[in-house]
């Protein structure tokens, strides 16, 4: 279902992805940092839900299909690595920061930082090809 896709954002020069498209990708990344803890709770659903009610505007139900998109997508991608360049080189940094401050809410939802996230989360930020200080700042954002 989410090959075409896949297979676009994996080619060695990607072109942009449309808003839909960019969209399901940077919220599978989120299911992708929250799974990676094997603790994917309730809450964090709820969490990537609200954000993205907030981040584009969505109604809870078609935030709640969005999120359970991006799962099924989250299941079906590459690896990391290759999944999180692809991303890279197909959504503005702008855009890429913001998800570095929403995978920070997702690794802070539940009062812990997990190794597993926060490992994750390092790798994820830097092959978005955003910086270290930006992703300390984008912490300090959403930990206040």
């Amino acid at each position: 279902m989410f090959q075409d896709l896949l297979n676009r954002l994996i080619q060695p020069h990607p072109d942009p992805i449309a808003d839909g498209d960019a969209r399901l990708a940077l919220t599978a990344l989120l299911v992708r940092v929250a799974r990676s803890d094997n603790d994917y709770s309730g809450d964090e659903k709820r969490l990537i839900e609200q954000i993205a009610q907030d981040r584009y505007a969505l109604s809870p139900a078609d935030a709640s299909a969005l999120r359970a998109e991006a799962e099924a997508m989250e299941a079906e991608a590459p690896d990391t690595v290759r999944f999180t360049r692809a991303i890279k080189d197909a959504v503005a940094y702008e855009d890429r920061l913001a998800v570095i401050e929403a995978l920070w809410k997702v690794v802070l939802a539940d009062g812990q930082r997990a190794q597993e996230e926060d490992a994750l989360l390092r790798l994820v930020t830097n092959l978005l090809g955003v910086s270290d200080p930006d992703s300390a700042r984008a912490r300090q954002r959403v930990s206040r």
